[in-house]
């Protein structure tokens, strides 16, 4: 018998890649078979995603894998909140809404004067964020289409109904989007009832049903490829798949998924619906097997990338590996800001932002790439100090290591910083924990493999390489990180 193979479609909102698992001897190989850059696009003032050409990516990627062997499984990961309105003939109303379009910009404030942040939050448990889906949908009630809307599908979800005709909404995705009963883990029957009467949108009858993550929910379409290939609701929001391939060997861990954003917080059996928890905008999003994930978004390496827009836009080539050897060699916590302001949401011209926040706080300015790439660095770093301190306090718990997973976690002076600013060890990797914890939940779906998380886990430890920081390297006492702590946050 050969060894089963599997495909992860994984879509990140810097890159989208399909990814070829290899079963073999309880631990898997990994082949990139298709790489391509998600495209957005602006029409009539606003930022969309181009859906349909994500899905002619994800099909030559697939297209790719087939040539390797049948496949038991095709699973699908993307970030989370965004979603695309299909009509009665399972075609697109129009192009996904990106997340970081505008129209959401003072909806928060409007939702709530009629529905409580609390009661929200007593729902829903999420991070007020103003993309969150709900606050999307809020902003779109004027918009043609909703009665013609046959169905609203998150967007891992949809590209699952373009290979296979199943219109459902997985769990770990939906749990992003504030229309979701947490504690239940199903619709929240008072959110919905609320969005029909103030909003007009019946969401009870266009959002699908929930399944659980590692659900069958079809077979690929055989005019993409003759054979019962199945198609399983995998845990689709990316950082659940990622969190579910953290090869960790105790319970009592952190985690930062590092990537365009940075989720950094707990592994829970409960959700903490709290008035402090709400207070100090924590999520409670769902995972694999009951858990639940206790987190809150830092901008992330987004701030980053967008400065080296900038530069190359506007200034001489830079060179990624050389600034981040420079902003080694520089002083620590110069200047640091806050990773979490809205400012550093939309793209732009992000050299400027982080100045005009260091002027703000009375810090030195950062003048030179060097500069400004060690001032966001040390800000990651702190934040994440500042969200796992507060998550521990909020969950009665204290863990005893961070793990670093995502793209990020190729980032070393990140994950050194991150070291120091927790005063624990952190484990960095695997960089592909997105895609390891999508072929996870297929392989255990289609019964390759068993067993619980714990279980799962430890086929992530046997498939990956791992790197372990210990703080002491750059000698910054705890005391300068509560310094830079009162400066950033001033």
């Amino acid at each position: 018998m050969t060894d089963p193979l599997f495909a992860a479609v994984d879509l990140g909102a810097g890159s989208g890649r399909v990814i070829l698992g290899c079963l073999r001897d309880g631990r898997f190989t990994m082949e990139e078979v298709h790489r391509f850059d998600p495209v957005l696009f602006c029409l009539e003032d606003h930022l969309h995603w181009d859906a349909m050409g994500h899905f002619d990516q994800i099909l030559i990627g697939l297209r790719a894998g087939l040539s390797h062997g049948e496949l038991r499984g095709i699973g699908v990961d993307t970030w989370g909140v965004d979603y695309g309105r299909i009509n009665p003939a399972g075609e697109l109303i129009e192009p996904p809404f990106h997340y970081r379009d505008s129209r959401t910009q003072g909806i928060p404030q409007v939702f709530f004067r009629d529905f409580s942040a609390q009661e929200l939050y007593d729902h829903a448990g999420l991070q007020v964020m103003e993309f969150n889906t709900i606050f999307q949908m809020a902003s779109s009630a004027l918009d043609a289409g909703w009665n013609e809307t046959a169905a609203c599908l998150f967007l891992p979800d949809l590209f699952t109904y373009f290979l296979c005709g199943a219109t459902v909404a997985e769990l770990t995705n939906a749990s992003t989007s504030g229309l979701l009963d947490v504690s239940e883990r199903t619709w929240s029957p008072r959110i919905l009832g609320h969005m029909q009467q103030r909003y007009g949108i019946d969401l009870a009858r266009v959002l699908p049903p929930i399944v659980e993550p590692g659900t069958t929910v079809g077979v690929l379409h055989p005019q993409i490829h003759p054979g019962e290939i199945p198609v399983i609701s995998v845990a689709s929001h990316d950082t659940a798949s990622a969190i579910c391939a953290i090869p960790a060997q105790t319970t009592k861990f952190a985690y930062i998924s590092s990537g365009t954003w940075s989720l950094a917080g707990l592994e829970l059996d409960h959700p903490i619906l709290s008035e402090e928890s709400r207070l100090a905008n924590f999520t409670n999003e769902l995972g694999v097997d009951g858990t639940v994930h206790y987190l809150r978004n830092v901008m992330g390496l987004w701030v980053l990338s967008q400065s080296c827009h900038h530069w190359k836009l506007h200034g001489p080539d830079i060179d990624l590996a050389d600034l981040l050897d420079g902003a080694a060699k520089l002083p620590a916590l110069v200047t640091v800001v806050d990773m979490e302001d809205p400012r550093l949401l939309h793209p732009g011209d992000m050299p400027s932002r982080l100045a005009a926040m260091a002027a703000e706080t009375d810090q030195i300015i950062p003048t030179t790439p060097g500069e400004f790439v060690r001032c966001i660095l040390d800000s990651l770093a702190l934040d994440y100090r500042r969200v796992i301190a507060q998550a521990s306090r909020l969950a009665n718990t204290e863990p005893e290591v961070v793990h670093i997973v995502g793209g990020g976690s190729r980032n070393e002076l990140l994950n050194q910083l991150s070291a120091e600013a927790l005063g624990l060890p952190v484990i960095a990797g695997p960089a592909e924990g997105t895609a390891l914890g999508n072929l996870l939940v297929q392989a255990r779906a289609v019964g390759a493999v068993s067993g619980d998380l714990t279980d799962l886990r430890r086929i992530s430890r046997s498939s990956c390489t791992t790197k372990t920081y210990t703080p002491g390297v750059f000698s910054l006492p705890q005391s300068a990180w509560d310094d830079a702590e009162r400066r950033a946050y001033s």
